[in-house]
């Protein structure tokens, strides 16, 4: 399986841009490993979320505020020769965000983030009442450390393989 490092910031936030869901990797109460999936937005190298106020995962950040943010938009199956097992891949790329949580308290910051957060899913406009903004808990990542990869076979195209078979 081939590997390729991606250092190219405009190539990862295309990444980025084509995942609906990210997972956050926290550390636990008892020092473990959790990680959630999430809605979120990005954008210039933050990223943003937003929980409810019972939500558990901020007694973790109190005590670590630090977080991995994973991206990985849908691979692709692919092989080499259909009949061979150990031919097959999956061809996809990931990002992974290193960074520190941050809240987000103030008002219009809270909406500004949501509208954010919604720019990922739809291009319409919202309204956030207060007591809407007020019951939701806006926090970002402030990425310090990106990197992103392109792993697996790459597709080999059916009229490739056609004229191999033919020739």
């Amino acid at each position: 399986m081939k590997t390729i490092i991606i250092e190219d910031r405009g190539q990862i936030e295309s990444i980025i841009s084509r995942c609906t869901t990210c997972f956050v990797g926290f550390t636990d109460l008892e020092g473990n490993p959790y990680v959630i999936p999430m809605s979120f937005g990005y954008e210039a190298g933050v990223i943003y979320f937003h929980s409810g106020t019972e939500s558990s995962i901020f007694a973790m950040l109190k005590r670590n505020p630090h977080v991995c943010v994973t991206f990985c938009p849908e691979g692709e199956l692919v092989w080499r020769d259909e009949q061979v097992a150990c031919s097959y891949s999956m061809r996809s790329d990931s990002v992974i965000c290193r960074g520190t949580v941050t809240l987000v308290d103030e008002m219009e910051a809270k909406r500004h983030a949501l509208d954010i957060l919604m720019r990922n899913y739809t291009d319409r406009s919202f309204h956030y009442s207060d007591p809407a903004v007020r019951n939701i808990i806006v926090w970002t990542v402030n990425v310090d450390r990106m990197t992103a990869k392109s792993f697996g076979l790459r597709p080999i195209r059916k009229d490739f393989i056609n004229n191999r078979k033919e020739g």
